[in-house]
């Protein structure tokens, strides 16, 4: 479990509050100065009420957004916080973003009356990357803090082959970043804490830890990414063994970049009936059922993506449906509005309405029974009916479990761009496995959704108890 976020409200002039959302792996801050009541906020997600309501509670006033970079794993809440507060937006001085922005030059100093804010020019991750040196008396020789965005993550370093690196090569980024590190940030003492962007799960770093914050020491000591190596070595480690980045990344990066419709995340979702959701399809929409893959087994309108409402909901949204897809809800009504605002933290904002699942008649609806371990367990002994087994957990999940014998292994977030290796099979069944039968649910609702027979592995490879294959180098004995 990662560790609480970090909150500093002593007596001293300096606030700090770090906020953290799980389902993103995303950290943000809000930096405030006790004395005079000002406050910027360092990298927000797209619904703001918290930063607000937090600002108010301290008695603070937002007069700045920060971004450290243009990301690209969720849609940040800067137009939002600047249209509320009125509140400029910065980035470093070689952004190139379509709305107005008071650009903050390398070395900068942003005070807030005591406390001081020094922006350090990191480009690595993406050319225009930033870090921020919080000091809560200007001139003190230990830093407070350094807010690292995605330059440098607790156990890692930012990737530098995500689309937003503009037309440079991830050798050429990976350049920068090592500079970035060692002339930018390894200077600095070691007791300064690092905040970064990500914790564990970000698909922005390969081995992100789960803590939220760290000493520059201990970084310095424990992070494989800082260690004493020449920058051809540094080069060749940050750039292999990286997964493939999610499909939406490309859009949300695009999104970030435009002055783009900001979110009312208090409004409410239409509510539609069932012949306004059948329209709705027929003119191209898509349902976006939300809720667990039981109900949704038990009965679903034909062609309905399940990508049920709880963990990495947006992520996983954005890894199988297309950007600008005209969505339509399906679950609950009650939870319509939190399932709006986490799509549109990934900027997926067509949502059409919402239609309550209780309301679909049988008519209308459609069942796919889930396979039980023990029946799959008799069809791979069964030769003459032939099926598909695939396996769409990641790579490193595989490594360490094994695969069901004879499973091809695509993982979820490739699925949809590799689905033509699979209509070659069109026809055959395909049954889906997945760690505990929830990303499997999504993957087979995909595959019907494109023409397949599928179905998925109730409980997925924690239900099964037969034999088990392990891939090349994975060690240990077959089971």
């Amino acid at each position: 479990m990662p560790q609480e976020p970090v909150t500093q409200d002593g007596t001293g002039p300096l606030i700090f509050v770090q906020f953290y959302l799980d389902c993103l792996s995303h950290a943000s801050y809000l930096i405030g100065d006790r004395t005079t009541g000002r406050a910027v906020v360092v990298d927000p997600q797209r619904d703001v009420n918290e930063y607000l309501a937090t600002a108010a509670h301290h008695g603070l006033t937002i007069e700045r957004v920060v971004e450290t970079h243009v990301h690209a794993d969720f849609l940040s809440g800067h137009l939002e916080l600047a249209e509320r507060t009125g509140a400029p937006i910065s980035y470093g001085s070689a952004a190139d973003v379509d709305f107005d922005t008071d650009p903050l030059a390398d070395g900068r100093h942003l005070r807030l009356g005591e406390v001081d804010l020094e922006i350090l020019h990191t480009p690595g991750h993406t050319p225009e990357s930033v870090c921020v040196v919080v000091r809560e008396h200007a001139g003190d020789p230990v830093p407070y803090g350094v807010l690292t965005g995605d330059t440098l993550f607790i156990g890692d370093v930012g990737r530098p082959d995500l689309v937003n690196a503009r037309g440079r090569s991830a050798q050429d980024m990976a350049r920068a970043l090592y500079r970035s590190t060692r002339e930018r940030l390894l200077p600095l003492p070691d007791e300064t804490r690092v905040f970064p962007a990500h914790g564990a799960g970000s698909a922005c770093g390969k081995n992100l830890s789960t803590a939220l914050s760290c000493t520059l020491g201990t970084q310095r000591r424990t992070n494989y990414a800082l260690a004493d190596m020449s920058e051809d070595a540094f080069v060749e480690v940050v750039t292999s063994g990286q997964s493939a980045a999610p499909a939406y990344f490309s859009f949300t990066s695009a999104r970030n970049r435009e002055a783009r419709p900001v979110l009312d995340e208090d409004s409410p979702v239409p509510t539609l009936t069932p012949d306004a959701a059948l329209q709705a399809v027929a003119d191209g929409a898509t349902v976006l059922d939300t809720r667990a893959p039981g109900p949704f087994a038990a009965g679903h309108l034909p062609g309905s993506v399940d990508v049920p409402l709880g963990g990495r909901f947006a992520e996983l949204c954005g890894e199988v449906l297309p950007a600008g897809t005209d969505l339509v809800l399906c679950g609950d009504p009650a939870s319509a509005r939190e399932a709006r605002n986490r799509l549109a933290r990934i900027g997926y904002d067509r949502v059409l309405g919402a239609l309550p699942a209780d309301t679909l008649r049988a008519e209308h609806m459609t069942s796919t029974p889930r396979v039980e371990a023990t029946a799959l367990a008799a069809r791979l002994a069964d030769s003459t009916r032939p099926f598909t087994l695939l396996d769409v957990r990641a790579p490193g999940e595989i490594h360490d479990t094994g695969t069901l014998p004879g499973a091809r292994t695509i993982p979820l977030p490739e699925l949809v761009a590799r689905i033509s290796e699979l209509t070659p099979h069109q026809h055959q069944p395909v049954i889906v496995v997945c760690a505990s039968g929830n990303r499997s649910s999504v993957a087979a609702s995909v595959l019907r959704a494109h023409g397949f027979d599928a179905d998925d592995l109730r409980g997925g490879f924690a239900a099964w108890h037969g034999p088990v294959e392990r891939p090349a180098g994975a060690g240990g004995v077959p089971a």
